[in-house]
C-alpha cells in the first residue's frame, strides 16, 4: 500500500513539474485595449514617472475628460498635475508654453484641433520656434494633444485635419497614430521629448480595442517618433496612410487580396518628421505607389509624400504615376451622406489601387 501511495505521489509530482515546464514554454497571449485606454496608460505612466509632468485642458480634471482620455488621473494625482481650465485655449496654451520654458513637461489638451486654431501663436510662434531663436539654449518640451480629423456628424468647424498645417511648420514635431500600441509608444516617446510635439489622435479612433502585445504592456515601452511601420506586407502597391485611414486601407487590401493583389500598408505614424526611407523601400519592392487621408488634398501630407519620391531615387522605380486619396476639396458638410461622399471610403482606395495598377 505505501509503494502503491509512493508511485501515485511521484506520478503526480511528475505531472505537476510537466505541466509547469509547458506553462513557462507559452507565449503570453496579446492584452485588448482601446487607444483611449492606451493613451490614459501613457499619461498615468509618464505622470507617475516625471514629477514635472502634468495635464491641462477643458475639463480634463473632474470629468475626466471630454473623451475619457483622462479618467482617474484627477483623482490620483489632484489639482496641482491634473487642471482645469476656462475656455481660452490662447491663454492656457499660453500657461502651457510658459511653463515648458520653466523646465516643467506640459501636457496640453485641446478638445478638438480645431480649437488650436484658437492658440496658434502660442504652438508656432512660442513653442516651435523658440529653441531656435535661442540659439539651442531654450528648449520647450510640451505635448499638445487631442482629437483631429473628421469624427462624424459635427460639421466643417470640427471635422478638419491639422497633419498638413503642423506638419508645414519647422521646429515642431507631428505624430499621428492608429493603433493602441501606436497610442501609448508615440505619446510616452512624446513627453519624454524635448522639443514640442503635436500629437494627432481621431475621436472614432478612441474606443477601437487592439492587440497589444507584452513588450508594449511595460512602462519603458517607446516608440520613436519619426520611424513608419509597414503594417501588411505585399508586393503589388505600396499604400501609404496615417491615422484612421489606415483602417480603410487595411480593409481594402483584404478585399483585393482575394482577387490577387497584394497591398503593403505604411502607417506612416510620423508626419514630421517624415520617414521617407521605409516608403522609398517599399515602392523599390511594389513599383506603386498612392497615399491615403482624410486632409484636404492641396499642399496635404500625401502631395508631400508624392514630392518626396518623385525628387529621391524611389521616382525611377515607378511602373505608373503616383495617386493621392484625399478629402473632398470643401468645408465638411453636416448631413451624413455629403459627409460620406466627402472623406475618402474603401471603395476609393480599391478604385485608385486597381487603376494604378491598370487591372
Amino acid at each position: 500500500m505505501a509503494s502503491l501511495r509512493c508511485f501515485l505521489r511521484s506520478g503526480k509530482n511528475a505531472a505537476s513539474a510537466a505541466l509547469r515546464r509547458e506553462f513557462h514554454r507559452t507565449q503570453p497571449a496579446a492584452v485588448q485595449v482601446t487607444v483611449r485606454d492606451a493613451l490614459n496608460q501613457a499619461m498615468d505612466e509618464e505622470l507617475e514617472r516625471d514629477e514635472r509632468v502634468f495635464l491641462l485642458g477643458e475639463e480634463v480634471a473632474q470629468y475626466d475628460g471630454a473623451y475619457k482620455i483622462s479618467r482617474g488621473l484627477w483623482k490620483k494625482y489632484g489639482d496641482k498635475r491634473i487642471i482645469d481650465t476656462p475656455i481660452t485655449e490662447m491663454g492656457f496654451a499660453g500657461i502651457a508654453v510658459g511653463a515648458a520654458m520653466a523646465g516643467l513637461r506640459p501636457i496640453c489638451e485641446f478638445m478638438t484641433f480645431n480649437f488650436s486654431m484658437q492658440a496658434i501663436d502660442q504652438v508656432i510662434n512660442s513653442a516651435a520656434k523658440t529653441y531656435y531663436m535661442s540659439a539651442g539654449f531654450q528648449s520647450v518640451p510640451i505635448v499638445f494633444r487631442g482629437p483631429n480629423g473628421a469624427s462624424a456628424g459635427v460639421a466643417a468647424q470640427h471635422s478638419q485635419c491639422f497633419a498638413a498645417w503642423y506638419g508645414h511648420c519647422p521646429g515642431l514635431k507631428v505624430v499621428s497614430p492608429w493603433s493602441a500600441e501606436d497610442a501609448k509608444g508615440l505619446l510616452k516617446s512624446a513627453i519624454r521629448d524635448d522639443n514640442p510635439v503635436v500629437f494627432l489622435e481621431n475621436e472614432l479612433m478612441y474606443g477601437v480595442a487592439f492587440d497589444m502585445s507584452e513588450e508594449s504592456q511595460s512602462k519603458d515601452f517607446l516608440i520613436p517618433i519619426g520611424k513608419a511601420k509597414v503594417e501588411r506586407p505585399g508586393n503589388h502597391i505600396t499604400v501609404v496612410s496615417h491615422s484612421r485611414m489606415v483602417t480603410l486601407c487595411l480593409d481594402a487590401a483584404a478585399v483585393l487580396a482575394k482577387e490577387g493583389i497584394e497591398c503593403e500598408v505604411i502607417n506612416m505614424r510620423s508626419i514630421r518628421p517624415l520617414d521617407t526611407d521605409t516608403i522609398e523601400t517599399s515602392i523599390m519592392k511594389t513599383n506603386h505607389l498612392i497615399t491615403v487621408e482624410g486632409g484636404w488634398p492641396q499642399f496635404g501630407v500625401g502631395a508631400e509624400v508624392l514630392a518626396r519620391i518623385m525628387e529621391g531615387p524611389a521616382f525611377n522605380f515607378l511602373d505608373a504615376p503616383a495617386v493621392r486619396v484625399t478629402g473632398v476639396d470643401i468645408p465638411m458638410p453636416y448631413a451624413k451622406i455629403l459627409e460620406d461622399n466627402s472623406i475618402p471610403q474603401i471603395k476609393d482606395i480599391i478604385f485608385s489601387i486597381k487603376k494604378t495598377l491598370n487591372v
